[in-house]
């Protein structure tokens, strides 16, 4: 992982500690937010994806609540391998694809999740992609981030630096893969709403703290 100036690719040290540092905090933010998708598990559950699945911790939650079949996607060979070498990964099934090229058959899963995945996208395909591989009556449960509207968000970033503060965050392993970083998020909260309810009538849409909102849509049964 060190490049020839003790970085990443050759980068200087203090961009490098940088990237860790909000890799770590980006991580450690998605891991509070699971919550989100845990708790829209559908009953009955028989198949579940997660698409952007980096190091795999919620496939093995999801495992350990009991869904019988689990998939976890992510474009980066090196967060596969890791998903696959978990002494709890036996049994999930650990795809490197892209789930917007047709790597996952559409339609067929009780449970779609994205955490912190779909601003790595087009906002609007991604939606589009996630919700084609739902099953119908099925969930899709999306963790995202997006860029506050200034000025009316400045309160809830003040509250969000004040939280920073009084829970600090925790260091990361340095041999734990970093998924890609897209820094700042490309769109707005305003903007990711709208799409959202375009491209998923009734979807239920909550802001969080730290750049964070969730989606959570249950695609009509026949």
């Amino acid at each position: 992982m060190a490049g020839g100036l003790g970085g990443w690719g050759g980068l200087p040290p203090r961009t490098c500690r940088r990237r860790r540092l909000l890799g770590g905090i980006l991580g450690w933010m998605g891991s509070r937010y699971e919550s989100v998708v845990l708790d829209a598990i559908p009953r009955g559950c028989g198949r579940a994806v997660d698409v952007g699945c980096g190091n795999g911790g919620l496939t093995r939650e999801l495992r350990r609540r009991g869904v019988p079949e689990v998939v976890g996607i992510d474009l980066s060979e090196a967060c596969i391998e890791r998903c696959r070498a978990h002494p709890d990964g036996a049994g999930i099934k650990y795809v490197v694809g892209d789930v917007l090229g047709g790597a996952l058959e559409p339609g067929s899963f009780d449970l779609v999740s994205s955490m912190a995945s779909l601003h790595h996208m087009d906002t609007r395909a991604g939606l589009v992609g996630l919700r084609d591989l739902v099953a119908p009556g099925g969930v899709l449960a999306v963790v995202g981030l997006a860029r506050p509207d200034l000025p009316k968000d400045i309160p809830r970033e003040v509250a969000a630096a004040i939280v920073s503060r009084v829970r600090p965050v925790p260091g990361m392993s340095e041999d734990m893969p970093r998924p890609p970083i897209v820094w700042p998020p490309p769109e707005r909260y305003a903007t990711v709403r709208r799409l959202a309810a375009e491209v998923l009538p009734g979807v239920r849409w909550r802001r969080h703290l730290r750049f964070r909102y969730s989606l959570v849509w249950t695609k009509p049964a026949p």
